[in-house]
């Protein structure tokens, strides 16, 4: 479902008299869905409209924190007076302490919030900029409401797409740069049996026991420690027999098929499908809410593995299903491997563009291709990813309070996307030095956790075209297509003849 402009006249004229939403009206799925359509209808209707001022002019000690938290050593940030394009929206950020609401996005944002859809995490994100800004400027910014797409099934949660743009102008009213954003707002999954505690997995995952920790533990020894370590690193690996290669799971201490002691690992991508199955009922099991379904997961590389099936009813799990692990943390101390549906985390047809929520693109290891060596290596330590959302304004506790992330559902705080655009801006000019940014697209996958270390891999593409790929553990974190234009080493934002 995507309600925005394209509507017809009836439904825009009817979405047009409804009334703003207060949190009071009908609490049942649908009449949640019926208020956010009216409410996305009318926004959308409403077109271009001025967004909250921003607050600061253009200025150095603001650039010098960013430049600083991001490891950006560009003299043209400070010799120069210029300012990082990729800066744009940090300009206009609300701030601490500072009330949300004076935009249509907040409306319809806070309408999820009030429904129950308090987690949010940003997934796509594409910036023109018409010119470089310099020291000194003052800005405003206008938006205007896209649309919704849900509700949908994602590896966060159930949730609704939100999509905006956003344009700045000058003090002479001339547009400087627009964006297009896009966020998932979900529901943070409840782990069932454990008193709506969020942070869970899908129907029937299970739940805390006395204490706090989750009841069943598997059993870690030498033949299977590896295995375990790579779960809580985002990996699912495998073990290999070091002689003849042979793949083979549950681990053990000798290859079944030459007898081999000699073994090593390797890491699988991620995905199968569904070789069989049981919707478990009876008898009772600690930690879990029944029914639930225990599946047999047949991996691309070949071998197979049992877990939960997470995140769709256990009537609609079917054999040949095609499923992606989604790694679970059930307490403190243990993560589980658990599966999800293949593509759950995709927006689906032309609602929105298919991005994963939460979950890495298979890649699995971190790294780019055989050989290739990335243009920057960044250790994300918790102090990373607190300053450089300080520094780009962003003060959503997901990035910074690594209790109130997990109750939103994820492992531990993590990057957020303004610290991403900036690192995709680095890598895209130390590819190409002397030239501008135009315009960058980037689209969110695998969160970009504190404890990881981010890999980010240039292509020349050729037509001003650079391919960023920013790899973490769990796999792609990012993908980014970056127009470029020779700028005379960022003389001003105004040259026009593309980077070749």
């Amino acid at each position: 479902m995507t309600a925005a402009a394209g509507e017809s006249a009836a439904g825009r004229d009817a979405a047009a008299g409804a009334p703003e939403s207060t949190g009071a009206e009908s609490t049942g799925a649908e009449g949640v869905h019926d208020r956010l359509t009216a409410l996305a209808a009318r926004l959308a209707e409403a077109g271009e409209r001025p967004a909250p001022p921003c607050a600061d002019p253009v200025n150095e000690p603001m650039i010098r924190n960013w430049t600083q938290a991001l490891g950006d050593p560009d003299p043209a940030w400070h010799e120069g007076g210029l300012a990082p394009p990729a800066m744009i929206q940090v300009w206009s950020m609300p701030g601490l302490g500072t009330a949300k609401g004076g935009s249509a996005a907040d409306e319809v944002l806070r309408l999820l919030d009030e429904s129950g859809y308090r987690g949010v995490v940003a997934t796509n994100c594409e910036q023109t900029y018409d010119r470089y800004l310099r020291h000194g400027e003052r800005l405003r910014s206008t938006l205007r409401f896209d649309g919704i797409a849900g509700p949908k099934r994602t590896a966060m949660g159930e949730g609704y797409f939100v999509t905006w743009y956003q344009t700045w102008y000058d003090e002479r009213d001339e547009r400087v740069a627009e964006m297009l954003f896009r966020v998932l707002k979900f529901r943070p999954r409840e782990r069932p049996g454990g008193a709506g505690k969020p942070g869970g997995g899908g129907k029937g995952a299970g739940g805390k026991g006395a204490g706090g920790a989750y009841p069943l533990r598997p059993a870690v020894g030498p033949d299977t420690a590896f295995f375990w370590d790579g779960v809580k690193d985002g990996e699912l690996r495998i073990q290999r027999c070091a002689d003849c290669g042979a793949l083979r799971h549950p681990p053990g201490p000798v290859c079944p098929e030459c007898h081999s002691l000699s073994r090593e690992h390797v890491v699988a991508s991620g995905r199968g499908e569904v070789h069989s199955y049981v919707v478990h009922h009876h008898p009772p099991v600690p930690g879990r809410t029944p029914p639930y379904v225990v599946a047999v997961v047949e991996l691309e590389e070949g071998v197979r593995i049992v877990g939960n099936v997470n995140g769709v009813p256990p009537d609609e799990v079917k054999i040949g299903m095609p499923v992606e692990v989604a790694f679970e943390r059930m307490d403190d101390e243990l993560v589980l491997p658990q599966w999800v549906p293949a593509g759950a985390a995709r927006q689906g047809g032309d609602e929105a563009a298919e991005r994963k929520a939460g979950q890495g693109s298979g890649h699995g290891s971190g790294h780019g291709a055989a050989g290739e060596e990335p243009v920057l290596e960044i250790p994300l330590t918790p102090t990373f990813v607190i300053a450089t959302a300080l520094a780009t304004r962003d003060f959503t506790p997901v990035h910074h309070d690594t209790a109130l992330a997990r109750a939103q559902g994820t492992k531990d705080i993590f990057v957020n996307i303004l610290t991403t655009m900036g690192l995709v801006q680095r890598t895209a000019l130390a590819t190409v030095p002397g030239a501008e940014l135009e315009r960058v697209e980037v689209r969110l996958g695998a969160p970009a956790y504190a404890g990881d270390t981010l890999r980010l891999f240039a292509e020349r593409a050729g037509n001003g075209t650079v391919r960023v790929r920013g790899t973490v553990s769990l796999g792609d974190h990012v993908t980014a297509t970056v127009r470029l234009r020779r700028g005379g080493g960022h003389g001003g934002g105004h040259g026009t003849e593309a980077a070749r």
